[in-house]
């Protein structure tokens, strides 16, 4: 058996360390075009912030270790330039000496990873304008920020790798505006969730610039001029483009291998090709989304690991399969955390498949221990059964612990009703005896079970003021230091009981707290004494964090916040 893989990092390295534990005489050859074949993709941003001190933590294993340890016959410098699929052969360009030379397959990997997009536009090229995808990349960025010590940057782009490049430039004392095409920042998020980020960035002093693109780049002396499309002229010192990756395919694409409309290698579910014989893996590739079954890229490391694996056992005889991905992430943004798993509401309605959604807001631990911190938690499940589509959660302490039991939940098809059940570990410093999990267990079940009804943040602006009244019931403390809704009738919720003879029966009441529990309660109280209710999902919190979407879409809705 003679295994040929290209590329190596997350899919590439694990593949062919894995197809040696299983087979000790194959000989396995690992060809990668750069000087590094291991190292830690998401940590770059952070040496470049200087959180982690030394660049060696970043390398996983060296190209020797590598070679040492496995047996393996690593060609650093070495760029696969075509394949050959009829001879099973395929050529390869030492980049150091500038020779080619062809080499023979049994079994061939393809791990070439996906490449920073780079828009065409003007002054793209200049000097001051990087990508981060590779240890060169961090490295000319840190020494760039080094030397020149820059007071501000650009960072267009606000996914991953733009807010985290801003959390670090600002960890250097560089001013920083994100510019983002989209509505919002991170836009795997749904609106209100990203709303909530994007109010954290601004208490951070990131600015953020959304609906408006980059239109170009010119010197400005030694300083950088930023052009957006909406007519915005920003002078920076450097700028960071990080516009999103696209799946690296032209070997495969020239070698004829099938290739997905996102530009992904095809691949089954044993990570075999349109070829048998050549395997692929990591973010180069088209796969399967674990709910629904249809084809998607997600370029992280933990799926990339898990592929590669899963091909190596193929290729060595064990029956193995992907079942597809949850895409489940996770962001250190400054002191928050943002998490993700399963499907967004927008993928949700982009194909049509039924769900409900409901937002609660708990305490990272018991509140009676000093420093709980509130999260927001919004869970997607489907109105049938209860089964979990999706989350999404912001906050500080403890996000990456729930969105993973979420995420495990959700692997094992579990529903609403089962994280009600959970049993999971509590002390006053980890948790609360009800565990946000099971507290977003419980508001999604009450939804299925009919305890409650519940309008959610998008039909706000769809209130009649003649028949709805927007029903607060915060304490008067409250609606100085938070704000308010203009027009809504305040009742705090311990004077409600007292007061509902007050109220007008033919009138629908829509009662409203800060994160949803108290609304709920005065939900409960009005159905049960005869009035007609909808509870505001995720109370005046994620009304807030969908405040500029709303009024984008409404302007001049009566209903709004004032001081």
């Amino acid at each position: 058996m003679k295994l040929l893989i290209v590329g190596g990092v997350a899919g590439g390295a694990t593949a062919a360390a894995r197809a040696r534990r299983l087979n000790e005489h194959a000989e396995i050859i690992l060809f990668e075009r750069g000087e590094f074949i291991s190292f830690a993709n998401c940590g770059l941003p952070y040496y470049i912030g200087d959180i982690i001190k030394k660049r060696q933590n970043l390398l996983v294993t060296t190209a020797d270790d590598f070679r040492n340890r496995y047996a393996i016959d690593v060609r650093v410098f070495c760029e696969v330039a075509s394949i050959d699929r009829s001879a099973k052969t395929v050529t390869v360009k030492n980049l150091e000496s500038g020779k080619t030379y062809t080499e023979t397959y049994d079994k061939l990997m393809l791990a070439p990873g996906a490449e920073p997009v780079k828009p065409p536009l003007a002054g793209i090229e200049l000097e001051n304008i990087f990508n981060l995808r590779n240890i060169p990349d961090m490295d000319r960025i840190k020494a760039f920020v080094d030397r020149n010590k820059p007071e501000s940057a650009v960072v267009v782009g606000g996914g991953f790798i733009g807010l985290e490049m801003a959390e670090n430039l600002v960890h250097r004392g560089v001013g920083v505006t994100i510019v983002e095409r989209l509505e919002h920042v991170m836009p795997l998020l749904d609106h209100e969730m990203a709303g909530l980020v994007q109010g954290y960035l601004e208490e951070k002093r990131v600015d953020c610039i959304r609906s408006d693109g980059i239109k170009s780049f010119a010197q400005d002396g030694k300083r950088l001029a930023v052009e957006t499309e909406k007519g915005r002229r920003l002078v920076c010192d450097l700028a960071i483009v990080c516009v999103g990756i696209r799946p690296e395919n032209r070997l495969a694409k020239d070698a004829g291998l099938e290739i997905g409309p996102m530009g992904g290698i095809r691949v089954d579910a044993s990570m075999r090709t349109s070829d048998p014989d050549i395997y692929a893996v990591g973010d180069a590739t088209e796969i399967f989304d674990y709910l629904t079954g249809r084809r998607t890229t997600t370029p992280l490391a933990g799926p990339a690991n898990k592929q590669g694996r899963i091909a190596a056992d193929n290729i060595m005889g064990r029956s193995s399969t992907f079942k597809g991905t949850l895409g489940t992430s996770v962001v250190k943004i400054f002191d928050a955390t943002l998490a993700s798993t399963g499907l967004s509401e927008k993928i949700l309605k982009a194909r049509d498949i039924p769900y409900l959604v409901s937002y609660t807001h708990s305490g990272s631990h018991a509140s009676y221990y000093p420093g709980a911190e509130m999260m927001a938690i919004k869970l997607l499940f489907a109105p049938n059964n209860g089964r979990i589509l999706g989350a999404q959660i912001f906050g500080r302490e403890g996000v990456d612990k729930r969105i993973d039991v979420i995420a495990t939940a959700i692997h094992g098809s579990m529903t609403v009703f089962h994280l009600e059940e959970l049993e999971l570990a509590y002390a006053p410093p980890y948790s609360s005896a009800k565990d946000p999990v099971n507290i977003a267990g419980f508001a999604a079940a009450n939804l299925i079970r009919g305890d409650v009804r519940n309008i959610n943040w998008e039909e706000f602006t769809l209130l009649d003021p003649e028949n709805d009244v927007l029903l607060d019931v915060r304490n008067r403390d409250e609606l100085k230091q938070s704000g308010k809704i203009n027009g809504a009738l305040h009742i705090p919720l311990h004077e409600l009981r007292s007061r509902l003879s007050g109220l007008d029966s033919k009138k629908r009441y829509i009662p409203f707290c800060a994160v949803g529990l108290r609304g709920y309660i005065a939900h409960r109280i009005l159905i049960q004494s005869g009035f007609d209710s909808r509870n505001l999902s995720g109370g005046f919190k994620t009304l807030m964090g969908a405040q500029e979407k709303l009024m984008a879409e409404s302007p001049g809705t009566p209903l709004w916040l004032g001081e």
